[in-house]
């Protein structure tokens, strides 16, 4: 299935943006070229959890963008503060915060189950980046086979817990599950976050099955929310996107690590309405809330929730428009290994 790229009109519009011009940097993960456009500077918008700016540019000839340079490991871990994941509470607000999840999740359970149905292999499902693993549940009370992979200790303590998910923590191209013992890999929103997504991609196919799929998900940099909002769009989240894949940067990925395509799709219940509820709100997103640990009494908590909540909903006809002129803020695909 050839790529299901943005419209003409976003891809001129994109064209004609503002750049500041060329400049040396390190060579491009995907192809090399040593130099690129520089598109702008800003700062953590979203968490606030440093007052320094960063450098987004796009690639003279690839053109992925990238924050470049990127930071060291050790400095990137400052940007993830504590409850980065999602994990229920006890209190009202909480509780309705996980009501809602449940709802939004729904997208990606249907997504997921039909490429399990697709694959017609007979084996667990690995969400790699399983956080504190709301989605697995949702799988395995579904009557699917579950396995969470996270890096982060705390956060795979909260899936086997709370949610009752079995999961592995560390690195997945070392992990210690065998090759060829998963019918699908899932990643959502993980590869942005990575030093090398190319890796992560290739143990994947060694970890599924024949007919396996991988399901990858990723914030649209050729959406037109970029268009609309630019570095002020919350898909960037910087500092801790290290890149912004478009279409075709994903298509090419996947190429490279001996995938290919099968389904697209570029519209998420749980990601583009409140996304763009995000990128205008910033100061009303609930788990920005929480990671900025704002002083707020349960009943401002409850009240500034159901405020997020009018404005994703408000959001959502025109989250459905741009996602059905293939411009959506997100790009869900599912993938097989080629023939």
């Amino acid at each position: 299935m050839p790529v299901a790229e943005a419209g003409p009109v976003v891809e001129a519009a994109l064209e004609a943006a503002p750049r500041y011009g060329v400049v040396d940097t390190e060579p491009c993960p995907a192809c090399s070229h040593p130099q690129a456009v520089l598109l702008f500077r800003t700062g953590d918008r979203l968490y606030g959890t440093t007052d320094r700016e960063f450098t987004i540019v796009e690639c003279v000839s690839c053109r992925l963008i990238r924050l470049e340079p990127q930071p060291e490991p050790a400095e990137l871990t400052n940007y993830y503060p504590p409850s980065y994941w999602f994990a229920a509470g006890e209190t009202a607000a909480e509780r309705l915060e996980e009501a809602y999840r449940r709802l939004v999740l729904s997208d990606h359970v249907r997504f997921v189950r039909r490429a399990l149905e697709n694959s017609g292999e007979d084996g667990p499902i690995l969400d790699v980046g399983c956080g504190g693993g709301l989605f697995l549940r949702l799988m395995a009370e579904n009557g699917v086979r579950v396995i969470g992979h996270e890096i982060s200790l705390d956060a795979a303590r909260v899936a086997t817990h709370v949610n009752g998910v079995p999961a592995v923590c560390g690195q997945l191209p070392r992990n210690a599950l065998p090759a060829g013992s998963c019918a699908v890999v899932t990643m959502f929103h993980l590869l942005e976050h990575l030093y090398d997504p190319a890796a992560y991609v290739e143990a994947a196919h060694e970890l599924l099955k024949p007919e396996g799929r991988l399901v990858i998900q990723v914030p649209n940099a050729s959406s037109w929310q970029t268009l609309l909002f630019g570095r002020r769009w919350n898909g960037y989240d910087v500092p801790r996107h290290l890149f912004n894949f478009k279409p075709k940067d994903i298509e090419n990925l996947l190429d490279a690590c001996g995938f290919e395509a099968v389904r697209w799709k570029h519209f998420s219940l749980r990601d583009n309405p409140a996304g763009l509820a995000t990128t205008i709100a910033p100061s009303l997103d609930p788990m920005a809330r929480r990671i900025r640990r704002a002083e707020e009494t349960p009943g401002a908590r409850l009240m500034k929730n159901f405020l997020y909540l009018g404005l994703v909903l408000a959001a959502l006809p025109f989250t459905v428009v741009e996602a059905a002129c293939r411009a959506g803020s997100t790009i869900m695909v599912e993938a097989r290994k080629k023939s």
